[in-house]
């Protein structure tokens, strides 16, 4: 059984900085692409910042600069180091894992409130 964690979110003012953690547990081989996603309320799910098993990563158009995807191997966890904060990143971040021989995994989620 594998499981994906989310942890970090929170409620923080514009302008403010959080880093959500997505930490992987069972029995895992190997991780290959791991994925931060997010959906707002009355909005469709949307990939935010994904990242390959070598480190190659791609992000949205709209927190491209702001947010950074990495991820530490040794631990099975992946990050998202998210800066300048804006009302619309409030959402619900999730994170997926596609582990090798096993599938894709999807964590349970994670609320960001960004809001003076």
């Amino acid at each position: 059984q594998v499981q994906l964690v989310e942890s970090g979110g929170r409620l923080v003012h514009p302008g403010g900085s959080l880093r959500l953690s997505c930490a992987a547990s069972g029995t895992i081989f190997r991780i290959d692409r791991m994925g931060w996603y997010r959906q707002a309320p009355g909005k469709q799910r949307e990939l935010v910042a994904a990242i390959t098993g070598g480190g190659s990563t791609n992000y949205a158009d709209s927190v491209k600069v702001r947010f950074t995807i990495s991820r530490d191997n040794a631990k099975n966890t992946m990050y998202l180091q998210m800066n300048s904060l804006k009302p619309e990143d409030t959402a619900v971040y999730y994170c997926d894992a596609d582990l090798s021989g096993s599938g894709n995994y999807w964590g349970r989620g994670t609320q960001v409130t960004v809001s003076s």
